[in-house]
């Protein structure tokens, strides 16, 4: 990847999901600092969407397949001003609405309940079907994780957004290549993945997933083909802006965090 070095609204970002981690005492932090650049990009530049109306009809859907990562949603939501950004720090408290996985219904702004690893996709496909059966022009992104995608329900869901031709559906796979307990390349290998999502039917292509440039460019690039789903390999690092957390899976969740943990995290995002 090119320039990691993250830019002080990267940083912000960041530092909004420090603030709902410290009130829970630790959470799925490497698994949140993958995806910021991501939805960054897609919310401040991509997604048709209002936040003082998150049920209306026209606004595009995203869906956060791998919702264990729930921390960065919620920080790029608040920035949004889904809600106040105080609420996080109730974070996985007993009476919060923002527990360890999004909840549609109680999160304003997220489309689906997750972290049933799979279950993403499929959804988005029936999303994606159901509004090209209405005539709507939204458009559909599922984010997924890559150790996500040893879930088999993932390849059948690819299978039939290809068959109905669904160019209203973007997936975009944060490619970290760690996973829960070691690297995925150990775990089951998912290379060559783009080539394996071309021949599922999807038009690919790869990004750096922390270069907000890149990122812009190719997202305002989609859907790649008028009749066909779309896919990015976003390639992306664990833990990213951590350096204690970057390509550990022993931070893929932790807990018991001390004072001075969120005390370094603060200054390396100040």
């Amino acid at each position: 990847m090119a320039d990691k070095k993250l830019d002080a609204r990267s940083k912000k970002l960041r530092s909004i999901v420090v603030d709902a981690l410290k009130s829970n005492g630790g959470g799925h932090i490497g698994s949140s600092m993958s995806t910021i650049e991501i939805l960054r990009v897609l919310y401040d530049s991509i997604l048709k969407f209002d936040a003082s109306l998150p049920s209306l009809p026209n606004r595009d859907r995203f869906i956060l397949s791998k919702g264990h990562g729930c921390l960065a949603l919620y920080s790029v939501l608040a920035d949004k001003q889904f809600f106040p950004v105080e609420e996080l720090q109730t974070f996985c408290k007993p009476t919060s609405k923002f527990g360890g996985h999004p909840e549609r219904g109680k999160v304003p702004g997220v489309e689906a309940s997750t972290g049933a690893l799979g279950h993403g996709l499929p959804i988005g496909v029936g999303i994606a079907l159901a509004l090209r059966m209405k005539e709507s022009e939204s458009r559909v992104f599922v984010l997924t994780g890559d150790g996500e995608i040893n879930e088999g329900s993932n390849w059948e869901a690819l299978m039939a957004a290809a068959k109905h031709k669904l160019s209203n559906l973007t997936v975009l796979v944060d490619y970290n290549k760690v996973q829960s307990y070691g690297r995925t390349s150990d775990v089951l290998d998912l290379e060559p993945l783009v080539d394996k999502l071309r021949s599922f039917g999807f038009v690919t292509e790869e990004v750096d997933g922390h270069d907000v440039d890149a990122l812009e460019l190719i997202f305002k690039k989609l859907p790649f083909k008028n009749d066909s789903p779309s896919a990015v390999v976003c390639h992306t690092v664990k833990g990213m802006g951590l350096p204690f957390a970057e390509g550990n899976s022993e931070w893929h969740h932790k807990s018991g965090l001390t004072e001075l943990d969120f005390q370094n995290m603060y200054e390396i995002f100040s």
